[in-house]
């Protein structure tokens, strides 16, 4: 077992390093481009496939990272570049995730390599668990899948929302209700294959923030995938169905489903993406209070600016550690006993959101303007609060661990 420490190696180093490059030569130049236009990047998406950042290989070496490390530091350093963009290069990788998670091995290897496609033609990928009606109480979930067992294969219906490259994705991930009774127990992934009859795209959200990466509704009808597409396989589930129906009927134990386990393994990772933002927003201001002249002196001159500065670069590290820590326990395999995950996107995300309203502060009026992206960044930074679980729902996690009790 790897034992944490803060070092990176050489080869952690030489990786964080390149993804910098990538970020300050090629996001960053990009950024305001398609924040304006609201669409995917493909440009950049492509250009990232062919210096191999975006593609399964790339993603499984972080991902295996014995530190646990490698995903944090990517992410990190992608969103330190801008974070609509980075979102759609990483987009992919919730659906992945999602598949890793629930998914066979035959499973694995099928479906993650054709979310990606190839460098000549590149794909998407999403991961489609919100709904209209359910965004954090996955129970209310009303998309169901129905099996229709004299052909094998699975029928869904419903409408999903919020969903990352949704519509325009090659492979989805759908979580979907087989057992209504159950609650969010009764929940199952799905994956439905490229081109298949009935899944259309809904209402693309122009948004706040994060308008590089395309966001948008996914709409079912009478989707038939074949009996292989469940994540898990039938007998899995069924198992898993027959537990949960008796510890209903004796008042057991809460089981966990499957959009809960793809987003306990991507919290950490969303807070590394917080803090890339929130870092950029800091490095911003640091420059401009150096730079900036009032009053005959540079602003950092004055404490009001200087200790602002010190809170920012404080929690900013703060969030970092907590996220490594999170990353590291989730390679290694130790439980989150106390909610480290969640503790780990809570208060990245929280540090984002009030590090670059500072830098708003900080640069006045200019900060207002998108003539400086510390604005775009505000923006943006508001989305980490809400996506993979509210600020709300991670403090009634946390409180729900530490306690022990059905805090509602």
């Amino acid at each position: 077992m790897a034992e944490f420490t803060m070092d990176l190696n050489d080869e952690q180093k030489e990786v964080r390093d390149w993804l910098h490059g990538f970020a300050a030569d090629v996001i960053r130049p990009a950024a305001a481009e398609w924040d304006e236009r609201e669409e995917t990047p493909w440009p950049v998406i492509q250009e990232a496939a062919k210096l191999g950042i975006y593609s399964l290989d790339f993603y499984a070496q972080q991902f295996f990272d014995p530190s646990g490390l490698g995903i944090p530091m990517a992410m990190e350093e992608l969103f330190w570049g801008d974070a609509g963009i980075a979102l759609s290069i990483v987009g992919t990788g919730l659906a992945a995730v999602g598949v890793l998670a629930n998914g066979t091995e035959e499973q694995i290897g099928t479906w993650i390599p054709q979310m990606y496609g190839d460098v000549n033609d590149v794909k998407v990928a999403a991961f489609c668990s919100s709904e209209p009606d359910a965004g954090s109480d996955v129970a209310a979930m009303r998309t169901r899948a129905v099996y229709d067992e004299a052909k094998d294969e699975w029928v869904l219906n419903g409408t999903k929302t919020w969903a990352t490259n949704g519509g325009i994705a090659n492979v989805h991930v759908v979580v979907a209700s087989v057992d209504p009774a159950l609650g969010s127990k009764g929940h199952a992934s799905f994956i439905v294959p490229p081109n298949t009859p009935g899944l259309s795209q809904g209402q693309k959200f122009k948004k706040h923030g994060i308008r590089a990466s395309h966001t948008a509704e996914v709409v079912l009808e009478n989707v038939r995938i074949p009996g292989s597409c469940l994540l898990g396989g039938k007998d899995k589930l069924d198992e898993r169905l027959a537990f949960s129906r008796e510890k209903a009927q004796k008042g057991g134990e809460r089981v966990k489903n499957a959009a809960m386990a793809t987003f306990e393994a991507s919290r950490p990772a969303v807070g590394a993406m917080a803090v890339g933002t929130a870092r950029a927003a800091y490095e911003e201001a640091l420059e401009y209070a150096k730079t900036r002249e009032q009053f005959g002196r540079p602003i950092i001159d004055n404490q009001g600016v200087a200790f602002q500065l010190a809170d920012m670069r404080t929690s900013i590290d703060a969030a970092r550690l907590l996220v490594w820590r999170a990353s590291w326990m989730a390679t290694t395999g130790k439980k989150f006993e106390n909610a480290e995950g969640s503790m780990s996107k809570l208060f990245a995300s929280e540090t984002a959101k009030k590090v670059t309203a500072q830098a708003v502060q900080i640069l006045g009026g200019n900060g207002f303007t998108r003539e400086y992206p510390v604005e775009r960044m505000h923006r943006d930074a508001a989305i980490y609060t809400i996506f993979e679980g509210t600020s709300e729902i991670q403090r009634l996690v946390i409180a729900r661990t530490l306690s022990g009790m059905p805090i509602r």
